[in-house]
């Protein structure tokens, strides 16, 4: 199979069958990057998500963005933001055309309320796998320590959340 045919089924996927967006999608990510298809290695999918939550836009598209441009350049880059948002953007325009017909059905509200644990589910798998990696000496669990109790004590803007992290990162390696 070319290489950009199976790039553009990979992260065609990955848009179809990534319920939840953002975290929830970063296993089925990490699955076809770096389980399957042996694009990137681990820590490179963790600098991955570390680049996406600097650079503005969905951590989908900016993971498929990175890994196809690591993979084939800039068409690489071009065909795997493609399929992540091919299924989106289908689903959306059908959604826009039968939104009222739909609005009360009680199958899709069901639907809806069964996934929302499943997703929960889906954000702390992610979260155990990449610390798996990220979490690599007592430095690191100190950074991460401070990070959740700002996280959970203050609102602090995420932007001052990653440079704080990077300033830690300086002074801690």
């Amino acid at each position: 199979m070319p290489i950009l045919l199976k790039l553009y089924l990979a992260f065609l996927k990955v848009g179809t069958f990534g319920f939840g967006g953002g975290y929830a999608i970063l296993s089925l990510i990490e699955k076809e990057v770096v389980t399957n298809n042996h694009w990137l290695s681990s820590s490179e999918f963790v600098d991955i998500i570390g680049i996406s939550q600097m650079t503005p836009g969905p951590v989908a598209i900016n993971c498929a963005t990175f890994a196809g441009y690591r993979v084939y350049g800039v068409l690489g880059s071009i065909v795997a933001t493609l399929g992540v948002v091919t299924t989106s953007f289908i689903l959306v325009t059908l959604a826009y055309i039968f939104f009222e017909k739909f609005k009360e059905s009680k199958l899709l509200t069901s639907a809806l309320s069964g996934m929302k644990p499943a997703l929960i589910g889906l954000i702390i798998g992610v979260f155990i796998s990449l610390s798996k990696t990220s979490y690599i000496d007592f430095k690191s669990l100190i950074i991460g320590g401070i990070i959740a109790i700002l996280l959970f004590k203050t609102k602090i803007h995420p932007i001052l959340i990653i440079v704080f992290s990077a300033i830690l990162g300086i002074i801690f390696y």
